[in-house]
């Protein structure tokens, strides 16, 4: 694996305030370097808390980090938690077209030390944001669920790994005895990506390596199923499979 760099980070942007009860959400980007290069994420807390209840890092899926990570943030900050979404891909360089998503994801799959390189430089960014803690759970949707495991494989010191309907692949040469904290597999039966053999084939392997871990499948659900206004949204698989997370994040934090 390459050494990772961690030059400089800053908030930047506008502030995104809105008030609940007791609440007070605040939505910022977040500009870091890996090695050189800039990266641009997005960081959610709440402002109203004297200290945060854990940092959650938040995984994108191919087509960067957009507006579903930046809502998923502060509904994570609304509970508590300090959110990062990372970004993966280069601040100048996220996906604006099916083909560069591909192309973008493509990299990373192909080049699996650049891959760990940009995963655990954002996790050495983390502990650079006001408020963050070092209690960390880390979670991706889709090909940020795929990260998820890239991460997890790599041996990410944190508190726990948390994969919405990801790819589950295990790639040739790797396996699972590196994986340092409890792992939570979110999935629908019917994803046609990685199915329930991949399912059985992860958890086969996280039980052979002594690593803890859960699954919670959720029958008919389809890839990208909690992903509002995709034609795999499922309302119940998405609440279902967000307050298992909650409960997740509520033991591991």
């Amino acid at each position: 694996m390459k050494l990772t760099h961690i030059i400089t980070a800053s908030l930047t942007s506008a502030t995104l305030l809105f008030s609940a009860a007791h609440a007070n959400i605040v939505g910022e980007h977040y500009d870091y370097r890996v090695d050189g290069m800039d990266y641009r994420g997005y960081v959610a807390h709440n402002s109203a808390l004297p200290e945060s209840k854990g940092t959650v890092l938040i995984i994108h899926d191919w087509d960067g980090v957009n507006d579903y990570e930046h809502r998923r943030a502060e509904m994570l900050a609304a509970q508590g938690y300090t959110a990062f979404a990372i970004d993966l891909f280069g601040r100048d360089r996220q996906p604006t077209s099916m083909q560069e998503n591909q192309q973008r994801t493509g990299e990373l799959y192909a080049d699996r030390d650049e891959f760990r390189t940009r995963l655990m430089g954002a996790l050495a960014a983390a502990g650079n944001i006001p408020g963050a803690t070092d209690n960390i759970v880390v979670l991706g949707y889709c090909f940020g669920g795929a990260a998820v495991l890239e991460m997890a494989r790599a041996g990410a010191e944190v508190n726990g790994f948390v994969s919405f309907h990801g790819g589950l692949d295990l790639p040739e040469g790797q396996n699972y005895d590196d994986v340092a904290a409890p792992v939570l597999v979110l999935h629908g039966s019917a994803d046609p990506v990685s199915g329930l053999t991949d399912v059985a084939a992860l958890l086969n392997g996280l039980q052979a390596a002594g690593v803890e871990h859960n699954a919670q499948i959720f029958g008919g659900a389809r890839h990208s199923f909690t992903v509002y206004g995709s034609r795999d949204y499922d309302l119940a698989a998405d609440t279902g499979s967000w307050n298992a997370l909650l409960g997740f994040l509520n033991d591991k934090l």
